[in-house]
């Protein structure tokens, strides 16, 4: 049996977006176990809501900030209990496009002693591609990648799956990579400008239109690629995984249930119609929501439809997965790849 404890390196990867702080803690799988990837040992998710009002004031207000810092002391002391020694730090949208997003990064650093990283659109579509390329299914001529933000959205385009040469390395899902979009929209954003607690036909439908309209170029670079291709979606976000949840009846979110779950366009709609019907009091005491999401999860629904409607597909898979496994995966790589080197 492979020995995970007896690891050189312990891996970290952190994900600061415009509504969550999440963490995750990782071994490599042993080398020469035959195994690939690694096994989570620790994790960490909080909502902070760090992009509140970002889209009204141009910057992270003071609560936020406060609120990160409370979230980002306990990953910084969860790090320090396992004993990282490989670790990837980023922040994403709020920090890219806030005015005072490297002041608040520069707070971060003198509070919690962590220099996170803001990176550009382009290294967080291909990081959410490198996490969550392992379930796009591998008789598909061409799969949509999505993921629904707090303060922007990742489309990618992948092309069918890699040739069998390049599966074990670290470029397999940036090479399937035809063309990605980062559109200026997320669950926060859309909440903010449209409404999220009470949400009528005509508003949600009035989301749909924004979101589709920020969704015109990705469309018309995709048009030549999807023409008689068989192909399908592949979703990595809260609102997926959430719709998902609700699709499956769960009490409790259940990520074992729900990453990598395909589902089917009309069951899909089932779930959707559902969210659309409760109430926000029954959305905030869903155990797949809570108060959290609660007043966002429908502006997610919105960008989804969106993207339906541009690409019509049977079937889509759920991912609980992205930017932080693909940070992990691309840190274990180099480490392997360095000691390959070397040998």
């Amino acid at each position: 049996m492979a020995d995970w404890q007896r690891q050189e390196h312990t891996y970290a990867a952190l994900d600061l977006g415009t509504n969550n702080c999440r963490l995750l803690i990782a071994l490599a799988a042993p080398a020469g176990s035959g195994q690939d990837g690694f096994r989570v040992i620790d994790s960490f998710s909080r909502i902070v809501r760090l992009g509140e009002g970002l889209s009204r004031t141009g910057e992270l207000g003071a609560a936020a900030i406060e609120r990160t810092l409370c979230a980002l002391e306990i990953c910084r002391d969860k790090m320090q209990a396992r004993g990282v020694t490989r670790r990837r730090l980023i922040a994403t949208e709020a920090c890219r496009s806030a005015a005072n997003g490297a002041e608040c990064l520069a707070k971060v650093r003198a509070a919690t002693g962590l220099d996170l990283e803001i990176v550009d659109r382009e290294t967080e579509a291909r990081l959410a591609a490198a996490g969550s390329v392992s379930l796009a299914d591998s008789a598909a001529e061409g799969v949509i990648l999505f993921d629904i933000g707090g303060g922007s959205s990742e489309l990618v385009w992948l092309a069918g799956a890699a040739p069998p040469c390049a599966q074990s390395t670290d470029m397999a899902p940036l090479e399937r990579i035809r063309f990605w979009v980062s559109l200026k929209i997320g669950v926060v954003t859309l909440a903010e400008e449209f409404g999220g607690i009470e949400v009528s036909g005509a508003m949600f439908e009035a989301m749909i239109a924004h979101a589709a309209r920020e969704l015109e170029s990705f469309v018309a670079m995709a048009d030549g690629e999807r023409r008689g291709r068989h192909f399908h979606l592949l979703g990595t976000s809260g609102t997926v995984t959430t719709i998902a949840g609700v699709f499956l009846g769960l009490a409790r979110y259940d990520r074992r249930r729900v990453d990598g779950l395909w589902m089917s366009s009309g069951q899909v709609d089932h779930a959707v119609a559902r969210l659309r019907r409760m109430t926000y009091e029954e959305r905030a005491a869903n155990g797949c929501i809570g108060h959290g999401r609660a007043d966002l999860v429908l502006a997610g629904c919105a960008i989804l439809e969106a993207i339906r409607r541009a690409f019509p597909a049977d079937r889509v898979r759920i991912a609980d997965r992205g930017l932080r496994e693909g940070m992990l995966i691309q840190l274990i790589r180099a480490d392997r790849d360095a000691a390959r080197a070397e040998s």
